[in-house]
């Protein structure tokens, strides 16, 4: 185009065209913020009330009766229409609130629909009353910055994924200054009611608020939040009260929409395994979930490896009188073994290729490295206190270190009664990579304990899942399979005899469809050694060429991509079962507040239903808490739900698994998960894992 014609670069960006489609807000977002999810039929009602269900029962904590007395005795409590109320009661319910909300820990999809549903309750109830959001988490409690939250501000972020309205922070009310500087911000803003959105360290917090604040009349409600799915909640009869936190689903299906991609890659171009680390350090809820969305190749679970019993040992074990307490649980170097064996068949049938999902607090499951590091911090500590000196310092590179080990193992040969580091300990530990024996090996946090957030955990299973393929590689036991057909024609198009040569070349070429190269065929060397003892070459000729590329073509390479899944589910903007579930559990909170419910966590129970059979609800938070060993010492928590291996959805995926490791002729079983659709009639309405754990119910 010509100086005379080309428009300014001024004119562009004035174009409607452009405008529109460099705008911060598209199509999608606009459709977002209309959408209205649907109530649970109980708040058609103006008025809710609460009933207590006594026939819910915990196991209660004596610690957690002594500090927290004034709310250990609450009960289950379930919200019921009231249609015809007293008027005494319309005005407390009705009444001027002010409501503080915060979030805390990390962002799930699904947060700004609570203060969306909360608002609407809010206003529908008293539109004087006022909203506070605090800003950055806890910290904006203690230190006082809160914003009002506004229709405008609040109809910006309607089902949209993120914390951006008032954002979130990790810090935590844990000592009596911050309690007081909390209660002073709650007491100068007048605030009736203190909402706290966050996992179980989170929940824990509401839980002493809400005993702190007794006195000063400051209600404190709870509201479950992790993408990781383990705040679940059931009775002492194993009765589900919360079945998943909020922000699950849309985590899953954000990381499943990404693994399926992978799995298409992956059978398209069929050269690479696909290694994807999930979010998820001490439960597998999201792998999973992720396996059932997506059909990976292999999932981990880590709560199976736990499980896991050796039963040819136990059996051995017994035969001689003894019990073999190194059977149960398994070692890394037999997960790696595990890996190894579907790479290996499913090479056999030509798919050198694969998709691996891999929980990322897996090597917690594994029972030898929870050994290593108790008796490392043994090691180390009693070093520390037998020379008065650090054993870091002492022994600052990882030889050094090693040789001392292996000194202990040395000595425990002499000494019966010295076990703490024996010769089996020192086998397994040279077992595992160097960088991950550094790993074990670095220094303790300020309370002595294992800092695991730094470790690989796919770097640390791969390399031992490569070093034990070069073992098999080098054995002939790891080989791809070729193809009859493309066999035979490579041949003939050379002028060779495919059926003088296959017996000589593949160990099972009378039946099967892939070929596998004998074992004693690893080199192009051996190959020749192959065919002149055959009489098929002479020890002057070269190998032919058809033949040696059927060779190159049977010699695998293990190519991994590696991927990890986590922050970017966080933030995706939440399907519409989240939408819905968190829009209600917002209008749940509100329900507890009016009723005069404090130290509750809101929930929704029947997740795993049909959305009609939802039912809202208010846990007690102090029941559930117990003692637990944090940074050195008994601390009381919400205990972290883990993924259960009786459960029906594990048991499937259990009976799935040969199927689609897919290690036979034919297609792959992958699951095309498809994208998160807002609208439209594909979109699924909950979890799968939730659907097929309602089988159990």
């Amino acid at each position: 185009m010509g100086a005379n014609t080309s428009a300014s670069i001024g004119d562009i960006l004035k174009h409607p065209e452009v405008q529109k489609v460099t705008d911060n807000i598209n199509q999608e977002v606009i459709e977002r913020r209309e959408y209205k999810p649907p109530v649970c039929k109980v708040f058609s009602s103006s008025y809710t009330m609460l009933e207590d269900k006594p026939q819910f029962e915990f196991y209660v904590d004596n610690e957690a009766r002594r500090r927290l007395p004034g709310i250990i005795d609450n009960k289950v409590q379930t919200i019921v229409e009231l249609q015809t109320p007293e008027e005494t009661f319309k005005e407390q319910f009705n009444k001027k609130r002010k409501i503080g909300i915060v979030f805390s820990g990390g962002p799930a999809p699904g947060g700004h629909n609570v203060i969306a549903g909360l608002y609407d309750a809010a206003q529908k109830a008293n539109p004087e009353t006022i909203i506070y959001g605090f800003l950055l988490g806890p910290d904006g409690i203690i230190e006082g910055e809160a914003v009002e939250i506004t229709g405008s501000l609040v109809d910006r972020f309607r089902n949209l994924g993120g914390f951006t309205m008032i954002k979130t922070g990790r810090a935590k009310i844990d000592t009596k200054e911050k309690m007081e500087l909390s209660k002073k911000t709650c007491k100068r803003l007048g605030l009736d009611a203190l909402v706290i959105v966050g996992g179980d360290d989170s929940n824990t917090n509401a839980a002493f608020l809400a005993q702190e604040m007794l006195a000063d009349g400051v209600q404190v409600i709870g509201v479950p939040k992790t993408i990781d799915g383990d705040i679940q909640v059931r009775d002492n009869n194993r009765k589900v009260l919360c079945a998943m936190s909020f922000g699950f689903h849309t985590a899953a299906r954000a990381f499943s929409i990404e693994i399926g991609n992978l799995c298409t890659d992956s059978s398209s171009d069929i050269k690479y395994w696909h290694i994807c680390k999930v979010m998820g350090r001490v439960a597998s809820h999201l792998a999973l979930e992720t396996a059932l969305q997506t059909h990976a190749n292999i999932t981990l679970i880590g709560e199976d490896l736990a499980d896991y019993v050796d039963k040819e040992r136990v059996e051995k074990a017994a035969a001689e009188g003894v019990i073999n307490y190194h059977a149960y649980g398994m070692t890394l170097r037999h997960l790696s073994r595990v890996i190894c064996d579907g790479i290996v068949r499913r090479a056999a049938v030509g798919k050198n290729y694969g998709v691996i999902v891999i929980p990322e607090g897996v090597l917690e499951f594994i029972n030898e490295i929870q050994n290593f590091i108790i008796k490392l911090n043994t090691i180390i500590s009693e070093y520390n206190q037998t020379h008065d000196t650090d054993f870091h310092t002492d022994f600052s590179l990882l030889e050094e270190k090693l040789e001392y080990l292996r000194r202990l193992a040395g000595r425990s040969q002499e000494d019966n009664s010295f076990t703490i580091w024996n010769m089996r300990d020192h086998e397994l530990f040279n077992d595992i990579p160097a960088f991950f024996q550094e790993g074990l090996l670095m220094e303790r946090d300020s309370h002595g304990n294992f800092q695991f957030s730094q470790v690989e955990t796919d770097k640390v299973v791969l390399g031992m899942v490569r070093d034990y393929l070069n073992i098999l590689k080098e054995n002939g036991t790891y080989k791809i399979g070729i193809e009859r057909d493309y066999y035979r024609k490579t041949l003939d198009k050379g002028g060779l005899d495919p059926d003088f040569l296959g017996p000589i070349l593949f160990q099972n070429y009378d039946d099967a469809q892939f070929l596998l190269m004998k074992s004693s065929i690893m080199s192009v060397k051996t190959l020749k050694q192959a065919l002149v003892k055959a009489g098929a070459i002479a020890e002057t000729e070269k190998v032919p060429a058809p033949v040696e590329k059927i060779f190159h073509k049977s010699v695998p390479k293990f190519k991994t991509q590696p991927h990890f899944y986590g922050y970017d589910g966080r933030g995706n903007d939440p399907t519409r079962f989240d939408c819905m579930y968190t829009y209600n559990l917002g209008l749940t909170v509100f329900s507890l507040i009016a009723n005069g419910a404090t130290g509750q966590m809101a929930a929704i129970r029947n997740l795993e239903k049909d959305f009609s059979q939802w039912q809202p609800i208010g846990i007690p938070i102090a029941p559930l808490m117990h003692l637990e060993e944090r940074k050195g010492k008994l601390t009381l928590v919400l205990e972290k739900s883990i993924v259960d291996i009786d459960s029906a959805a594990f048991k499937v995926v259990k009976a799935f698994r040969e199927k689609w490791l897919a290690a036979v002729p034919g297609e792959d079983n992958y699951r095309r998960p498809g994208p998160i659709r807002f609208t439209g009639k594909s979109e699924e309405d909950r979890p799968i894992t939730l659907v097929l754990n309602a089988l159990d119910s």
